[in-house]
């Protein structure tokens, strides 16, 4: 268990009452300041068997810290309770890597016990493993040398999913391919990498460096593989190369390269690689003085955030002043990184495989919203089909010199910026991506089975042929089981799954991917048009026309259909969603249109102070959350609107060819 720190009893109490991911931890609290259990089982309508359980817990950690024995009884006392070696050095003043070394000279290490899926009526055998101190005897022996480790993502949450999963898992199946074993740790029953025939050993366990470390001494096994299952397995590279565990792929000390932002930005100056101007800073009026120097608006990203968690675009003084302070602690050891964001610039993923330096195969694919969505939030197309020839070689060529410069060998995948012509880097992941399965069916090649190759040196430069079909990957979203969610999409991660379409053209992908993930209404010929700023109108004016040659009844609030009426655009009037019915939120609370276009001004325009402001913040939200809550389709960005529109155009729905995956391969 983690400490959190609670400021008074008031603040325990709102935590015990609400059942959030810290409730555990304010039950731990409360007991620690003498709550009995009667009374939190009357706040909590938790059962107390659980309640004592977590007594016993809070009970322990206070024994040992009155006699502070480190010897072997104590110890094993505290295991068998459930410390970490972290937690125990928090508790005596040592390093988890010191704990772990006493423990280990002390003999107590977990014991490997096989998961009984007969109920104990016959004996049962399985491969699927978990760890306990309870026991006397291992259910199995160490595999040897032969064995891989291979760490997969962990729980689902937004930002890691089936994505890493699926590279976890054929990486496991591509271990067979040179005679080697594969053990997988997980955790997460939803996996595939947690079905027990999936690999030669499965371990149900957590993902931390302590039982890593635990099963892979016992396996005795010959490496580890760390680059397949997203962002934290990666960011155990460091511990595991320290404690001397074999890494397969790119070495440790290149990975913490790419991640130090210090250390990485030092990389691409000399290598003279462009990247958006950053800071890092630890006081707010310095963070003001840079954001001022280069011009709002800038992205401000506090620190330890993954998949864009926690980011935010701000425009002007008062955004930034407002989300530092609550969004980020500032502090030496924690300090708010600014750079400057660069508006209305295309955004591209360079994915690859590397071995010792050497790009084995590759694939850049092309963001159809501009950048400043979340990659992971983003339409994707491959390939890329508005982008330069010349622009995608200077992107080859960044990308070999990055790979060399990290003597890369395994997976990798870099996020670029393109704006006239000249491409940014902004980040470097040197493990598998969430667009490597995309690729994978896209190219019809496995990119986790050429890393296995790269990690034994066997992988062979790939035969690039340019696709005759086009693919396009569009996200899924749950924003409608998230009440109160505002559902425009940000550099913020939202989406919670995928759908990837092949098509003849881009309009026919885009449009399938598009109808793959969203419930249209086709015969019902209406759509809602909330158009703000006056660039995002005249952006959307060949659109609406096309809406009209479709034969669609465009609705439009105020200032919308002044513009389109100007524009020769027929279009009906509607209130806005504050205003008196009938209005907006009546037309989409009756389902009376097939989908709706909400585009919002830019930051910098909705922030000021006059009433009207706040309601054009308001009008949007009620439209987006209405949309949402009622399961019609909904567009909130300008490029993807229209390329929907304009492929409903080129392409009317009974006209999509389908065809399976494979005939589709002919093709590549």
């Amino acid at each position: 268990m983690t400490d959190n720190d609670f400021k008074n009893p008031k603040e325990i109490k709102n935590f015990l009452s609400v059942p959030t991911p810290q409730r555990i931890f304010a039950i731990a609290e409360s007991i620690k300041r003498g709550m009995n259990i009667g009374k939190i089982r009357r706040i909590t309508g938790i059962d107390p068997w659980f309640l004592y359980r977590i007594q016993n817990i809070v009970n322990t950690g206070k024994k040992f810290l009155r006699n502070r024995g480190l010897d072997r009884k104590n110890l094993l006392e505290l295991k068998q309770t459930g410390f970490s070696d972290k937690k125990i050095g928090e508790l005596s003043g040592k390093t988890e890597l010191e704990i772990r070394r006493l423990r280990v000279g002390l003999r107590v290490t977990p014991f490997v016990f096989a998961i009984d899926t007969l109920a104990g009526e016959v004996p049962a055998q399985t491969n699927y493993l978990y760890l306990t101190y309870h026991g006397g005897h291992h259910d199995v022996s160490a595999l040897g040398e032969n064995a891989i480790v291979v760490l997969g993502s962990g729980p689902y949450h937004i930002g890691s999913s089936v994505e890493f999963d699926w590279s976890c898992v054929h990486t496991g199946l591509a271990l067979s391919r040179h005679k080697k074993q594969s053990i997988i740790i997980n955790c997460n029953p939803e996996t595939v990498s947690t079905d027990y025939d999936m690999s030669d050993r499965l371990y149900f366990e957590n993902l931390s460096f302590e039982t890593v470390a635990d099963i892979f001494e016992f396996e005795k096994a010959g490496g580890l593989v760390i680059s397949v299952g997203g962002q934290r397995p990666n960011n155990l590279a460091r511990k595991l190369s320290t404690a001397g565990f074999h890494i397969l792929g790119t070495k440790a000390k290149d990975i913490d390269r790419a991640e130090n932002r210090n250390a990485f930005s030092a990389m691409l100056d000399k290598l003279g690689i462009l990247q958006p101007e950053w800071q890092s800073f630890t006081s707010i009026k310095e963070a003001e003085k840079f954001a001022e120097a280069k011009c709002f608006p800038v992205l401000v990203r506090p620190s330890y955030v993954l998949s864009g968690s926690a980011m935010r675009v701000c425009y002007n003084k008062k955004q930034l002043f407002n989300f530092i302070n609550r969004a980020a602690v500032l502090s030496p050891l924690r300090p708010v990184t600014i750079s400057k964001y660069i508006e209305n610039a295309k955004e591209l993923e360079f994915d690859a495989v590397a071995q010792n330096g050497e790009v084995m195969i590759y694939g850049i694919s092309e963001h159809v919203e501009n950048a400043g969505v979340h990659s992971g939030d983003a339409t994707i197309v491959y390939p890329t089909q508005r982008v330069y020839a010349s622009t995608e070689f200077q992107l080859r060529e960044i990308s070999k010199k990055i790979a060399k410069e990290l003597s890369i060998t395994g997976p990798f995948n870099i996020q670029f910026l393109v704006k006239d012509n000249r491409p940014f880097v902004i980040e470097v992941n040197l493990r598998a991506s969430r667009t490597f399965p995309f690729l994978s069916k896209a190219m019809d090649a496995n990119f986790p089975e050429i890393a296995v190759d790269s990690f034994f040196g066997k992988a062979r430069p790939h035969n690039f042929r340019y696709p005759k079909n086009v693919i396009v990957k569009s996200p899924q979203f749950s924003f409608s089981r998230l009440l109160g969610a505002d559902p425009v999409l940000r550099v913020e991660m939202s989406s919670t799954g995928e759908a990837a379409c092949f098509g003849r053209d881009y309009d026919e992908a885009l449009l399938k991917s598009i109808l793959s993930t969203n419930k249209f209404d086709f015969k019902n010929r209406n759509v809602l048009l909330s158009l703000g700023g006056e660039l995002n109108k005249a952006k959307f004016l060949e659109a609406a026309n096309i809406l009209l040659s479709l034969g669609y009844t465009i609705f439009a609030t105020d200032t919308t259909a002044q513009f389109l009426e100007k524009q020769n655009v027929k279009c009906t009037v509607v209130r806005k969603a504050y205003q008196e019915s009938p209005n907006a939120l009546d037309i989409i609370l009756g389902k009376k249109v097939s989908f709706v276009v909400n585009l919002s001004k830019v930051e910098t325009a909705v922030q000021n102070k006059n009433e009207e402001a706040g309601r054009i913040v308001t009008d949007g939200f009620r439209i987006r959350r209405a949309a949402v809550d009622c399961q019609i389709p909904l567009f909130t960005d300008l490029h993807l609107a229209r390329a929907f529109i304009k492929s409903l155009a080129r392409y009317p729905v009974g006209n999509l060819e389908i065809k399976s995956y494979r005939e589709y391969l002919e093709n590549i």
